[in-house]
């Protein structure tokens, strides 16, 4: 060193200056990532199986990163615990109810620490609080369930082509209909026979809506001669209370009503004097012989017919 030139040492200075620079950008910018420089909180959750999440890992909010995974236990045979670290601007934001669960960082990239937002009236998370969480999705499970999807596709398929290559070969009804021209023939000739079937049906409908029409026509003819007959009646109804003419005179007169009465009385003594008047010829000698004549034929009469 005593042999160094000033040039040398000015590059040496220069070399270790750089250097501790460079140091120096790496610790902010690990420390930056790792929020080793910024206020933060922890808080804790327990997973069955944290499925390849390692310390390092971020933690993410709304799809923002707000932390990093800071430690990963084992508590026991089925309980994982993962204690993570968050900004402590972003704790307003957590509930106490965020629930938190794994994900992916893309397709096939590095797991993180997923946080759902909470119920808008919970209390925020408070600094060590531990948060409920989801088990996450295997991927081998999802892919143990692809693979038996895709067998079952793959039987499927095989039992399709089988079918195929049977209709293909005329065997079975589809295969005739599609090989077999006098089926095809006959399909044809069945569908223009319903069709024909449908016009007939179609004409029948259209003459049974004229018949229906028809009817309908007179039997609104009917209904207006029945209103007007009823209007009529109605006249004569009104006609007859008011006590016009003779069955008005009848019924509202009771002058008439006793004159009619007496009539009839004086018609049924006249009868009955009729009746004695009668009984009065036939015991005189004039009428006697008359009388005694048509009793005698009528007694005849009734031995002819007792005899037939």
């Amino acid at each position: 060193m005593k042999n160094a030139t000033p040039a040398f040492k000015a590059r040496l200075g220069m070399f270790i200056a750089v250097g501790l620079a460079i140091f120096v950008i790496i610790i902010f910018y690990i420390g930056k990532q790792q929020h080793l420089f910024n206020p933060v909180f922890k808080a804790t959750t327990n997973f069955q199986n944290v499925s390849g999440l390692l310390v390092g890992n971020n933690v993410r909010f709304a799809g923002i990163n707000v932390g990093i995974v800071d430690n990963i236990a084992i508590i026991n045979d089925s309980t994982v615990q993962v204690s993570f670290f968050m900004r402590r601007d972003v704790q307003d934001f957590i509930k106490a109810d965020s629930k938190t669960g794994i994900g992916s960082d893309g397709i096939i990239g590095d797991k993180v620490l997923v946080i759902t937002q909470g119920t808008s009236g919970a209390p925020i998370v408070r600094d060590g609080q531990h948060l409920e969480s989801k088990e996450p999705i295997e991927t081998d499970m999802i892919m143990a369930s692809l693979q038996a999807s895709a067998s079952s596709a793959e039987i499927i398929t095989n039992q399709l082509a089988e079918v195929m290559l049977a209709v293909n070969s005329g065997e079975g009804t589809v295969g005739r209909m599609i090989k077999d021209e006098t089926i095809a023939d006959n399909i044809a000739q069945t569908i223009d026979n319903f069709k024909k079937s449908s016009e007939d049906f179609d004409q029948i409908i259209e003459v049974t809506q004229q018949n229906i029409f028809a009817f309908m026509e007179s039997l609104q003819q009917t209904a207006a001669k029945t209103e007007i007959a009823s209007q009529e009646l109605g006249e004569i109804m009104i006609k007859i209370n008011r006590g016009e003419g003779t069955i008005g005179a009848l019924i509202n007169d009771t002058t008439m009503a006793v004159n009619l009465s007496e009539t009839i009385i004086n018609l049924r003594s006249s009868s009955e004097g009729l009746d004695e008047n009668m009984e009065a010829l036939k015991d005189n000698w004039f009428f006697r012989r008359y009388y005694r004549r048509i009793e005698r034929e009528r007694i005849k009469d009734l031995e002819r017919q007792e005899q037939n």
